[in-house]
């Protein structure tokens, strides 16, 4: 018996082709059922209000407060974390910066 000829280097590539085409679509597919699946889910939970104040705190030890934030300010960062209205107002009175963008100081009346 004789054995079939062995496969051309093209066929091989045309094969190998084929079989990360098919890869390809099924991780596309896996992709658009997780984006399915994400968005079912922020339709289900919505997100949470952003809290009314946030202090900014510094970098390194101690992380000593930077600034004062209204909750919805566009400047506020990733240091920052939710404090309550008479948190912002002692934190003001003891000389915390007010954001000069969204100015908690006016809004809680300590210009």
């Amino acid at each position: 018996m004789t054995e079939p000829p062995a496969p051309s280097r093209l066929q091989l590539l045309r094969f190998l082709e084929r079989v990360q085409t098919q890869d390809l679509q099924r991780t596309r597919d896996w992709i658009a059922a997780e984006e399915q699946h994400a968005a079912a889910m922020a339709v289900r939970r919505p997100a949470p209000p952003p809290p009314d104040w946030l202090i900014e705190r510094g970098i390194g030890v101690g992380r000593l407060p930077v600034r004062v934030h209204a909750g919805d300010c566009w400047d506020a960062r990733k240091r920052c974390t939710a404090i309550t209205v008479d948190e912002a107002r002692r934190a003001l009175a003891e000389g915390v910066p007010a954001c000069p963008h969204c100015r908690p100081d006016a809004a809680l009346g300590m210009e």
